[in-house]
């Protein structure tokens, strides 16, 4: 509780224009120095980190990343779908059910695949220095009509830089609630003329500033892939109403405290320690810094 108070207070902070823009300096003086430290990547992995700094968003597949733990993390998702409940309940005003850790740590494949060295590599890329993994968040979006949260229009304050790999677990179109982004150039106008600090924005608020038509959905098939810079552009999560959203998130930032308000990882620190035996230094690295 108080690293969550602490991290609010220093986000509120980052948010004075004068703090922002030296830390934002100080943070791209650090990605500097550490170019030469980066991991080595592909061509295509490369190209990859190019499209997502360009473009803000870019949709890929399971099949086209190839990775090679995607069978079990295929095969454990399926496994945990029929266990999340398909009901809050009438008198409780949320709009997603969300996977306990309990039931994570029973199939620890999904929270695993996040940590594939060639995810980390991708997001250190991105993101510049050494890179944190929060973990994964394995949701069920109701398909209600409940406009609040993260279907609210928002810009992801939580760090310098983030990135978020959203997996699709079944067909996604526009009455399925997929993921809605406003290209990098345009956020950047929006947020100018609204003099956005943080916080949410009604959809009808929104169309004030633009067109319907300058929204962009991410739709796609199971085993769609999205890799999403939610730190540099407007987005949420689009209402369904066909019927609920099965999405898996994985969450990166970079480590070092100073540009990171994140709180804990999404499975406690005891659950860590368990998984710890079987990971790497660097993939320890990424869940206990």
């Amino acid at each position: 509780m108080l690293q969550k108070i602490g991290n609010k207070i220093l986000k509120t902070i980052d948010t004075i224009p004068l703090i922002n823009n030296q830390r934002e300096l100080a943070y791209q003086a650090e990605v500097e120095k550490y170019i030469p430290n980066l991991p080595n990547l592909t061509k295509n992995d490369l190209d990859l980190v190019e499209r997502i700094k360009q473009e803000g968003v870019v949709i890929t597949s399971l099949a086209d990343l190839e990775i090679a733990s995607t069978p079990q993390f295929i095969q454990a998702a399926q496994d945990l779908i029929p266990k999340i409940p398909k009901s809050i309940g009438v008198h409780n005003h949320q709009f997603i059910i969300h996977a306990s850790s309990q039931q994570i740590m029973e199939y620890p494949d999904i929270f695993l695949w996040g940590l594939e060295e060639r995810l980390l590599n991708i997001a250190e890329n991105f993101i510049g220095l050494p890179v944190a993994y929060h973990g994964v968040y394995f949701r069920r979006d109701i398909a209600n009509q409940l406009e609040k949260g993260s279907r609210l229009w928002h810009i992801d304050k939580e760090a310098r830089r983030i990135i978020k790999i959203i997996v699709y677990l079944h067909d996604i179109d526009e009455g399925h609630g997929p993921f809605q982004y406003i290209s990098q150039s345009l956020t950047s106008e929006i947020a100018k003329a609204r003099k956005y600090k943080s916080g949410y924005i009604l959809d009808k608020t929104m169309r004030e500033f633009t067109a319907i038509s300058n929204y962009k959905s991410c739709l796609g098939v199971a085993g769609t892939v999205i890799f999403a810079a939610t730190n540099s552009v407007f987005h949420r999560g689009k209402i369904p109403v066909i019927a609920d959203r099965l999405s898996i998130f994985f969450d990166y930032t970079p480590s070092q405290k100073k540009y990171s308000f994140y709180g804990v990882s999404s499975l406690p620190y005891e659950n860590l320690l368990l998984l710890a035996p079987n990971l790497t230094e660097f993939q320890k690295q990424c869940i206990f810094s």
